[in-house]
């Protein structure tokens, strides 16, 4: 199981949010997404602890506390879906779509 992380600092490191997750147990990981093009932190990250129970409570410890003067949401991270690459297929054929035939 993973931890979701928002609204955090875009100054936040990983040592930072390490260090608020390690009050509530053992941090195994975490990662912070950056943005492709300014390679800046996304505001975001994923934490996952050793066990179930230390996430639990890092989640009802830190959820809505405020940290580097922002507020946190912290939740159980859903599994990631499938996007579509550049768009539907399907809707840009139907753009073409005279409607004569």
């Amino acid at each position: 199981m993973s931890i979701y992380v928002g609204n955090l600092p875009f100054a936040a490191s990983q040592e930072d949010v390490s260090s608020i997750f390690a009050d509530y147990g053992t941090v195994k990981s975490v990662q912070l997404p950056t943005d492709r093009e300014t390679g800046r932190v996304r505001g975001f990250a994923f934490v996952e602890m050793e066990t179930e129970a230390e996430e639990m409570a890092a989640i009802q410890g830190l959820n809505g506390a405020e940290w580097m003067s922002r507020e946190l949401k912290v939740n159980k991270a859903r599994p990631r879906t499938e996007r579509a690459s550049s768009g539907s297929r399907e809707r840009n054929d139907n753009r073409n779509f005279s409607g004569r035939y």
